[in-house]
């Protein structure tokens, strides 16, 4: 059919539908069919036109919004054009809370929604759309809309707004669900399911809609099986006091726009809902039900057992029957555990026992029971020699006959001398602040370190002579075949670190052979350094971590009294930087107790760092200079709210900025081959006295 001919039958159909039956299709005028020839003549090359950006408009609804006294279950949102809607099940939450999911759909310009519980009496109902709802061509998103109704005579209308981070890291929780409480008591948050609720946006921004007006508690759940309040394993945040959501007016400017282009300003009386600033940060208790997760016997001379979490205490191991009836774990192995002594490698020390090829070991340990507790068990496990290790040992079997019958037939023949494995540093060059990594193939019987030397050729000497500071010690008692040389490394020189023959032993007495290894440091200018002088902190304990372009910590510095912080012999290199509140001084960053102790505070230096060869870089921080949902860089957010087509992530400040040897691209005081750079700033509104000395962005509050 032609382009004509279709656009005929179309105006005809259109005819027959919508105009009376006794005029006939010829009276419908000439200009109509002009519009026809000029919409074919005009199909090959489509006028173009500025992009839509503009997200669907709500047109109309059945119920309408806030209506009352409604009893039907099935809501149609009409829009002014086409719409599309996304993620269903994880963007879209009803309050108060339903028990079966509700269907929705999306199907030109209506979205449909039907409840599948039934409707409860004198109750306001919200859909929470957050960013479900986009335009069908364009993907414009319409963020933030929501639908209320009320099953009564009256509707709820308050509202809490704020913003959900992950505490140590900063970054914006996307769709977690955020919900409040009137139930104030400790076990509601474990027990009841949120009586209101929504989730965050892309930006980790939440508004709770249609509240009435009491006290509650807030928490954000990163709630996975959809049971609307919080079980141990998942993420949660909880706000410190009670809130009262509450009204006030205000004075707002609003810009007018006319026809003929100009604009005027006119200020009105708005309302303001509080509170609308509420900082939520997240974190997870690490909670794993404890139990035997694997067990195992690799090789002759070793016992495998996994943990199914992180264990305070240690299992107790008693062999039952044979020769080592009754002998427990102390007496035949020795053990080779991680730190949080989650994965444990017995090490069998004894002959006898490693000898057998079945072993039957009573194996008592501390397992979750059905009440949640953790308590004792006793299990019976049988550790048998097959498989791979199986193959290997008929080999070193072979092996050994093999050995034994070439004796034979060559009686002029020596037996080759096994020696025990041993790795010393990761390479030929060692960093001056950091000490030499010594790592053995099997837990060691002997280690003597007095048969260790260690000397040393500075760059502009040609004689050795020998180190007298230095130490060989194992750091970890749990570890036993990693070990730690430690010394003050001169820069630009030369080191040979040498033992004698059998300095080392294993379990099994295999010795190590003549030991000898060189190695060299760096000059002093391969290295930078940086020291940030840090403002804010008020006398609290904090730690600086550099960070590498993953967000991962490759460096970290006590904050002195004084407020600096130093962190040298950097290699040179982009990073970035993070800060925490040590409160308890031990060191290491801390997860929060849900009602009870908030996540250790966290604030990111706003800049990129660059780091040169030879460059001393001093830095001033106010970690409450910038706002905080504006501090972390963009560079390493994972989280990163999704484009609009055509639309690219804002440029960071220091993006283009100039590398060469003379430019400071973060600001701050820069010395050696560099010079001085400018400094910077960005803005951002902050609470002068934050609770707790919380990190305040420009409209959120702890």
């Amino acid at each position: 059919m032609s382009c004509i001919n279709r656009l005929l039958h179309r105006l005809g159909s259109y005819a027959h539908a919508h105009l009376r039956p006794s005029i006939p299709l010829r009276t419908v005028p000439a200009v109509a069919t002009a519009a026809v020839l000029a919409a074919c003549a005009s199909i090959g090359r489509p006028e173009g036109g500025p992009r839509d950006i503009d997200p669907p408009v709500f047109v109309t609804s059945n119920p309408q919004p806030g209506e009352l006294n409604v009893n039907k279950n099935r809501i149609r949102i009409t829009f002014d054009e086409n719409v599309n809607i996304k993620d269903i099940m994880t963007k879209v939450v009803v309050s108060p809370a339903q028990k079966e999911m509700p269907t929705i759909s999306a199907v030109g310009r209506n979205v449909t929604v039907t409840l599948m519980d039934t409707l409860v009496d004198s109750t306001t109902y919200t859909i929470d759309f957050s960013d479900a709802i986009s335009d069908l061509n364009e993907g414009n998103i319409l963020d933030g809309f929501s639908f209320a109704f009320s099953t009564g005579p009256t509707i709820d209308t308050l509202s809490i707004s704020g913003m959900v981070f992950d505490a140590r890291t900063l970054e914006p929780a996307q769709g977690m669900m955020v919900g409040i409480y009137s139930n104030l008591s400790d076990t509601a948050i474990t027990t009841l399911p949120f009586e209101r609720l929504t989730k965050t946006n892309q930006l980790g921004q939440f508004t709770i809609r249609n509240i009435k007006e009491g006290t509650y508690r807030v928490y954000a759940v990163n709630d996975k099986n959809r049971d609307y309040h919080w079980d141990r394993s998942e993420d949660i945040a909880f706000y410190d006091v009670t809130v009262s959501p509450t009204t006030e007016r205000y004075m707002r400017s609003d810009t007018i726009h006319t026809e003929e282009g100009v604009d005027s300003v006119s200020v009105v009386e708005a309302t303001r809902f509080l509170p609308n600033d509420i900082l939520l940060t997240w974190f997870n208790m690490d909670y794993k039900p404890q139990y035997l997760a694997k067990y195992e016997r690799p090789e002759r001379n070793r016992i495998y057992l996994e943990m199914g979490a992180k264990a305070d205490s240690l299992p107790r191991m008693r062999i039952i029957g044979g020769p080592a009836d009754g002998r427990t774990d102390d007496t035949w192995a020795i053990l080779n555990a991680t730190a949080t002594r989650d994965t444990l490698d017995y090490w069998i020390s004894d002959t006898i026992v490693a000898s057998l090829d079945s072993l039957l070991i009573e194996t008592r340990y501390r397992r979750t029971d059905s009440l949640d507790q953790l308590s004792w068990q006793t299990d019976t496990l049988k550790f048998n020699l097959r498989g791979n290790a199986r193959k290997k040992q008929n080999k070193e079997e072979e092996k050994q006959k093999k050995g034994k019958n070439d004796e034979e037939d060559d009686s002029a023949s020596t037996p080759k001398i096994e020696y025990l494995g041993i790795t010393i540093g990761a390479g030929d060059n060692q960093t001056l602040n950091k000490p030499l990594p010594i790592t053995i193939n099997e837990p060691p019987s002997k280690f003597d370190v007095s048969a260790f030397e260690l000397s040393v050729m500075p760059k502009k000497d040609s004689v050795w002579s020998k180190v007298d500071d230095w130490r060989i010690y194992r750091p970890d008692s749990m570890r036993p075949m990693e070990w730690i040389l430690e010394t003050e490394w001169l820069p630009e020189a030369s080191y040979v670190l040498r033992a004698d023959p059998g300095a080392v032993a294993g379990i099994y007495g295999t010795p190590t052979d003549t030991i000898k290894k060189e190695f060299t440091t760096r000059a002093l200018d391969e290295y930078s350094s940086i020291t940030f002088n840090i403002e804010g902190l008020n006398g609290r304990n904090a730690i600086v971590e550099l960070l590498s372009t993953s967000d991962s910590p490759v460096a970290k510095a006590a904050v002195n009294p004084d407020g600096s912080a130093e962190l040298a012999y950097l290699e040179p290199g982009k990073y970035y930087a993070r800060l925490f509140v040590d409160s308890n001084d031990n060191g290491v960053y801390d997860i929060g107790i849900v009602d009870s102790i908030q996540p250790e505070e966290t604030a990111y230096f706003p800049k990129r760092i660059n780091l040169k060869k030879n460059w001393d870089v001093e830095q001033t921080w106010d970690i409450y200079a910038v706002a905080l949902d504006q501090q972390k860089p963009n560079e390493i957010k994972k989280n990163k709210p999704k484009l609009k087509p055509g639309e690219i992530h804002e440029r960071q400040d220091d993006e283009d900025e100039d590398e060469d040897d003379f430019g400071n691209p973060f600001g701050g005081r820069t010395t050696g081959t560099g010079g001085f750079g400018s400094s910077i700033g960005r803005g951002g509104r902050v609470n002068p006295k934050p609770n707790n000395g919380a990190y305040i962005p420009s409209n959120v509050r702890r």
